[in-house]
């Protein structure tokens, strides 16, 4: 039996992450907490699921490490500065583990999957991410981790820079760029969490999307990664190796 705690219980994913850990078999949830509470209840735990906040979840992880817990991180806003200071932590702390993924969904994962597999194909790709306007950040960091796979795949093909002649732009009229590859954020009531990525040769188009409609979706990613992170050393990041790909 993993014993388990939440960070950003509250929260609509925390509520939903609570739920699910109650009625795995295999899971015990044994303190749910959120920003103003005491975290004392959570050093009964051997795994923390974090889904706070940016601001947050830097203190949140150091935290865990410090008190020998392993972590699951779903909160974005990882830079690799951040990802490479939590190393840091991890390589003074043997023994105890983190896994940061920018999403948990299966087809969100197999989407990026499939997109750096595409990307040396085609002379274009570019991101283009779909969200409720209650997200914090832009671009998620489902569509930086896409952009960032898709520019190692090319680079690693030796692909050419892509074409695009614009010469004058309205401010971001192109989007953000991340490792050259352009990325569009939408923030539009009514949606939920979606993303396409589409790449283009002269004469075709390939569209590669994921649809996620509520929560329940990244559910089987999280207590996927939940029962692997006490055996994987270290820090791990996404949970591509955990499904296989």
């Amino acid at each position: 039996m993993i014993k388990v705690a939440v960070f950003g219980s509250n929260g609509r994913m925390g509520q939903e992450i609570c739920q699910a850990v109650q009625q795995a078999k295999d899971l015990e949830l044994v303190a749910a907490v959120d920003v103003t509470d005491d975290r004392t209840p959570v050093e009964n735990a051997d795994v923390v699921v974090d889904f706070t906040h940016p601001d947050a979840v830097m203190d949140n992880i150091s935290w865990c490490i410090e008190h020998g817990i392993h972590a699951v991180v779903g909160t974005t806003g990882f830079t690799p500065a951040k990802v490479d200071e939590v190393r840091s932590w991890l390589d003074a702390k043997p023994g105890v583990n983190v896994l940061i993924a920018p999403n948990f969904s299966i087809a969100a994962v197999l989407m990026m999957h499939f997109a750096a597999k595409a990307a040396p194909f085609f002379e274009s790709a570019e991101v283009i991410e779909l969200h409720h306007p209650r997200k914090v950040d832009a671009p998620s960091g489902t569509a930086v981790a896409t952009a960032r796979a898709i520019a190692a795949a090319r680079s690693e093909a030796d692909c050419p820079p892509m074409p695009d002649a614009t010469l004058h732009e309205t401010d971001r009229a192109r989007g953000a760029v991340i490792d050259g590859v352009h990325v569009h954020s939408v923030r539009l009531q009514g949606l939920f969490a979606h993303q396409e990525v589409v790449l283009g040769n002269p004469g075709e188009m390939l569209t590669i999307r994921d649809d996620s409609f509520q929560r329940t979706s990244y559910m089987p990613g999280i207590l996927t990664a939940i029962r692997a992170v006490t055996q994987r050393p270290g820090l791990t990041i996404g949970i591509d190796e955990l499904l296989g790909l």
